[in-house]
């Protein structure tokens, strides 16, 4: 989960780094298939799906770190991390809702945020900028989300551990649902700064060459 320095220090793409991200992506489709009922074709294997997630989080965590320790941060990897994180979100967010796990309203909040946050990156690069970096806070909301999600999937249950899992798990998403959205305001906030800044530099310009 550590947010990936803005220098790239290598253009190699088989990196430890890499690889991780890149496993974590193959398991996005493996966890939508293993949580679908069987008469959707699925096994609906919720404890096999439960490891997917988990080993998804730990790769996410090695990814960055081991970037940083072997200074193996590349341009690829800023662009894998990020999309794996949204991509397991976004397959998860589908399942549960599927599952009817989570309810409509709250993947609908989630989902809205993430159509802002794809605007903005419209909008930069209509500038000519890169998406932004990926800050503390988002990494945070991601956090807490991912630990979210298992809890509510081992939440659909009986028993006290699914009644615990509920209770830790609707915690973590209220934490991560708002993190998410004020992580989501902080990048509208920064790319509405830069585009005026940038708009004010052409201004100056245009104002020394008349």
């Amino acid at each position: 989960m550590e947010v990936q320095e803005t220098r790239v220090q290598t253009d190699r793409v088989l990196t430890i780094p890499n690889i991780l991200s890149m496993a974590r992506l193959v398991g996005v489709p493996l966890f939508l298939w293993l949580i679908l009922r069987p008469e959707f074709g699925g096994p609906q294997s919720d404890g096999w799906a439960l490891l997917v997630l988990a080993l998804s989080g730990i790769s996410d965590y090695l990814d960055g770190k081991l970037a940083r320790h072997w200074n193996q941060i590349s341009s690829l990897g800023r662009l894998l991390d990020p999309a794996a994180d949204r991509l397991y979100i976004l397959s998860t967010l589908v399942g549960l809702t599927w599952r009817e796990i989570l309810p409509l309203w709250l993947t609908a909040a989630l989902l809205a945020r993430e159509l802002i946050l794809l605007v903005m990156v419209g909008v930069l690069r209509h500038h000519g900028y890169p998406p932004p970096q990926v800050n503390f806070l988002g990494k945070a909301a991601t956090f807490n989300l991912m630990y979210a999600f298992p809890l509510l999937l081992l939440s659909d249950g009986s028993g006290w551990i699914s009644s615990l899992a509920a209770i830790f798990g609707w915690a973590f998403a209220g934490w991560g649902t708002t993190l998410y959205w004020w992580a989501g305001v902080l990048y509208v906030v920064q790319v509405r700064r830069l585009i005026r800044a940038d708009t004010m530099a052409d201004g100056t310009r245009g104002l020394e060459r008349a």
